[in-house]
């Protein structure tokens, strides 16, 4: 059974060289100057998607917010249910869908733009609904997930991160973060303690 493993991650490995190889960077820089802009005027971040994604959501919400870049999650169904309140016009919400099709996220998405936010849409389908409604696509997928059903979400999640991380690197080297204002962020444990020390 350690075969489905090892394909698994071979599969992975070529898939994440794949998709790496073609990171639009152009993209990044313009997701960071909407964000940028947004943060002078005042206005927040906010990240949402439905199913595997909204998992995404919170991890990258969580680490933007610890490298210097205040982000919310926002509930990808309950946005259409009230939540979209807590966004504000000219906000940056961060959708992600790997198929950018899906039916309530398209629903979220047509609120949040109703009530002028701007979206950065992270999708593996540059021609998909919530690519082409973004204000800008940061283009993360994969052709195979890496196993023998190729539908869990689990390639496609990872480039979805990649990409994500790699925006809160350049978001965190512009505002020159150092190891004494990470700390105050990030006081516990043993990545605090080793600032500390």
């Amino acid at each position: 059974m350690t075969q489905f493993a090892k394909d698994y991650f071979q599969i992975t490995q070529q898939e994440m060289s794949k998709f790496l190889s073609k990171i639009d960077y152009s993209a990044l820089q313009q997701a960071k100057n909407l964000i940028l802009e947004v943060e002078e005027k005042g206005g927040r971040v906010h990240l949402t998607g439905i199913g595997k994604p909204s998992y995404v959501a919170g991890y990258i919400a969580s680490l933007l917010s610890s490298t210097g870049t205040k982000a919310y999650v926002l509930h990808g169904t309950e946005a259409v249910h009230g939540s979209s309140g807590q966004v504000a016009p000219g906000d940056v919400v961060i959708a992600i869908s790997n198929s950018g099709q899906t039916a309530e996220l398209q629903a979220t998405v047509e609120t949040l733009l109703n009530n002028e936010a701007q979206i950065i849409a992270v999708t593996s389908n540059k021609d998909s609904w919530l690519a082409t409604n973004a204000h800008c696509a940061l283009i993360a997928g994969v052709t195979h997930e890496g196993d023998s059903l190729n539908k869990p979400p689990r390639g496609s999640i990872l480039a979805e991160i990649l990409v994500l991380q790699g925006l809160s690197v350049i978001l965190q080297e512009h505002k020159e973060l150092n190891p004494q204002t990470y700390v105050k962020w990030h006081p516990g444990g043993a990545l605090g303690a080793s600032i500390k020390k």
